[in-house]
């Protein structure tokens, strides 16, 4: 970054909070204080309305703005509940350009709504888990995927295929991204498969925009997904469960294919779209002493047929340690 980029995202900076100490300016652009000190003065040359006090910080003037963009206190809180999510689950690139930007709304707060967001901003947190975004710190996929969206180049990415435990070359024209279950997906048309592929971006290696222009034209995402999902064989399940049983749940549910509810009192109605419900049946078993399927038929025989199987695995298994100890 040059010395005038620099002055500048100091002056943003400046503005995003009612006092910022020097020490604070020197580490975001890694400067020693000395340097902080001369770009201050800079800014004081130029007509800034600078106050500076010793051993607290800078602020500026209140009053003073140069953008012409007001937010309001509940428009700002949403931004930092933004800028939380942002952080944890996206890739570091589009995380250090979100704090850049959150860095320019602060800027244009009045003092009062400053003093809001730094009293609120240690009360909202995103934890992770296993399943949240991981990527490489030099790729940075979501910016690079989306700027190729927006030229219609085409991308060479290293995969590495679950299915197959291998790393594979692809060159892909991706349509978009979406986020789901926890990790991130690249929707794109394949050109060594010569069909839509769904890529998850943490098992990209390597990614690289080519010169290479889309071979055809494609859907957007949002019709792509809508079509995708007409396509899919999906099977309604409908289920009642305990108060008890249906807290422990969780985020279980929507990975199983829920859709809605309706509180019975007594009950939970929950509504299911699967395209599996033998893996459906599987999961129900976690719960089922709790639990009653309403509808359809076929998924309680299925669910029958399975605890009967595993009876007569258990008794099997009692029996042969029973010879055995005999």
């Amino acid at each position: 970054m040059n010395r005038i980029d620099r002055i500048s995202a100091i002056l943003i900076q400046l503005q995003s909070r009612r006092v910022v100490k020097a020490q604070d300016i020197a580490e975001r652009f890694g400067i020693s204080l000395r340097t902080v000190y001369r770009d201050i003065r800079t800014l004081g040359e130029a007509g800034v309305p600078l106050i500076g006090e010793a051993g607290l910080g800078y602020s500026l003037v209140e009053g003073y703005r140069l953008p012409p963009v007001l937010f309001t206190r509940e428009e700002a809180a949403a931004f930092l509940t933004a800028e939380k999510l942002v952080e944890k689950l996206t890739d570091v690139s589009t995380n250090a350009d979100h704090r850049s930007a959150m860095f320019k709304v602060r800027a244009v707060l009045k003092a009062a709504d400053k003093d809001y967001l730094e009293s609120i901003e240690s009360n909202i947190e995103v934890l992770k888990n296993h399943n949240n975004f991981e990527s490489r710190h030099d790729i940075g996929p979501l910016q690079a995927i989306l700027n190729a969206v927006s030229e219609k180049k085409a991308v060479s990415i290293c995969y590495f295929s679950h299915y197959r435990q291998e790393n594979t070359e692809r060159c892909i024209e991706p349509l978009g991204m979406f986020y789901q279950g926890g990790y991130w997906y690249i929707i794109a048309f394949c050109r060594m498969r010569n069909s839509y592929r769904n890529f998850r971006t943490d098992r990209i290696s390597s990614l690289n925009k080519t010169e290479s222009g889309f071979a055809g034209r494609h859907p957007s995402l949002k019709d792509y997904l809508q079509q995708n999902a007409v396509e899919k064989d999906l099977h309604e399940i409908v289920i009642e469960v305990t108060k008890k049983a249906y807290l422990h749940l969780g985020a279980q549910k929507y990975y199983n294919g829920f859709v809605s509810e309706t509180d019975k009192g007594a009950v939970m109605e929950m509504t299911f779209f699967t395209a599996s419900p033998e893996w459906f049946a599987r999961w129900f078993m976690m719960f089922s002493d709790q639990a009653t399927i309403i509808k359809p038929f076929t998924l309680r025989e299925r669910v029958d047929e399975i605890l009967s199987a595993s009876i007569l695995n258990l008794r099997g298994t009692g029996a042969e340690l029973q010879n055995s100890d005999t």
